[in-house]
């Protein structure tokens, strides 16, 4: 993502998106498969190729939880240098969850006393407990020194990672077998901390942030295309959303690759998504999810454009079973 600094924040310049499904196979082998790192490779050549078509002077990279946890990550950021020029920064799960934070901030609902951030990854599952009062009281400036982060967990569970796991299993029986398995860690992390007890009150809510509650939102909303504008921001209901999640389940592969929305690029990995986020909506069964097209990227933005200045210039990127990048010239900051 490329973009420039203004008055509200920042305006996109230039974009892209590429599914290289980093992560696959990596739970068997503790590696990052040749192929998987070649689609990865041929993603980081063409975002190379835009950024020097953008001349864009200030550029960070981060790479998440594949990278963390394969054996050959460091080598594979050390090959993307090589390649492109470009280098990434592992960063670690809470550093994740901050600026996914960060990211969504204006998406607290102004009456809200918790809210519960969902950052659904290919690799692994960001969870953060987010004290509402402060964030509005710190306002982006004061989050970007101290995130009002109450409590945090990474699940070891993305949906790349999640799918590879229960694949040998036919989906009706994968389904309640993976719910089971998210729920343990889910339930392990809420009991800690009493996150139930915080997101009784009704005004409390989720902010969902990932290609999963994307894709939901847009089958849930009836749309023929995917449009940002009619997703970001949105609200989903417990009912609605379930409704919806019922109906990609029993759709199947097939079926959920026909939705506009979807496509055959992400069908498979839809069930996974489904099993985290009823997973985690257990933990608050009465609040809206807030649908946020917009996280890691836009706090890496944020915190680049918003944060201390360095004096050098750097460039870089970022993966987690997927990568982002963001940059800034005088003009222009990606990411």
């Amino acid at each position: 993502m490329i973009a420039a600094p203004n008055r509200s924040g920042f305006s996109v310049v230039d974009s892209h998106s590429q599914i290289a499904r980093l992560g696959e196979g990596l739970a068997e082998t503790g590696r990052l498969s040749d192929a998987a790192m070649e689609r990865a490779f041929s993603a980081m050549e063409a975002i190379s190729r835009k950024l020097k078509a953008r001349r864009v002077g200030r550029i960070r990279c981060i790479a998440t939880e594949a990278c963390r946890k394969a054996e050959n990550g460091a080598e594979f950021i050390a090959e993307i240098r090589k390649r492109t020029g470009l280098t990434f920064k592992i960063i670690g799960p809470s550093e994740e969850a901050r600026l996914a934070l960060i990211g969504c901030h204006n998406l607290i609902d102004q009456a809200a006393e918790h809210v519960l951030v969902l950052d659904i990854g290919g690799g692994s599952t960001e969870l953060s407990l987010v004290d509402a009062h402060r964030a509005r009281e710190n306002g982006l400036n004061g989050m970007l020194k101290h995130a009002p982060i109450k409590a945090w967990t990474s699940i070891p569970y993305g949906v790349v990672t999640l799918t590879e796991a229960y694949q040998h299993l036919g989906e009706a029986d994968a389904y309640p077998a993976m719910l089971a398995a998210v729920k343990e860690h889910v339930e392990t992390w809420a009991g800690q901390h009493n996150i139930r007890q915080a997101l009784e009150k009704e005004t409390s809510h989720i902010i969902g942030t990932s290609g999963t509650v994307t894709c939901v939102a847009g089958v849930h909303f009836g749309l023929e295309r995917y449009r940002r504008d009619l997703v970001d921001g949105k609200w989903m209901d417990r009912a609605g959303g379930v409704e919806t999640m019922q109906a990609l389940i029993e759709a199947g592969p097939e079926g959920r690759a026909q939705f506009a929305t979807i496509g055959e690029d992400r069908a498979g990995l839809m069930l996974a998504g489904c099993v985290l986020m009823e997973a985690v909506w257990s933990l608050a069964p009465h609040a809206r999810i807030r649908v946020a097209d917009r996280g890691l990227r836009e706090g890496l933005l944020l915190s680049m454009m918003r944060g201390p200045k360095k004096k050098r210039r750097s460039r870089g990127g970022r993966g987690k079973g997927k990568t982002r990048t963001g940059a800034t010239d005088a003009p222009k900051v990606a990411e």
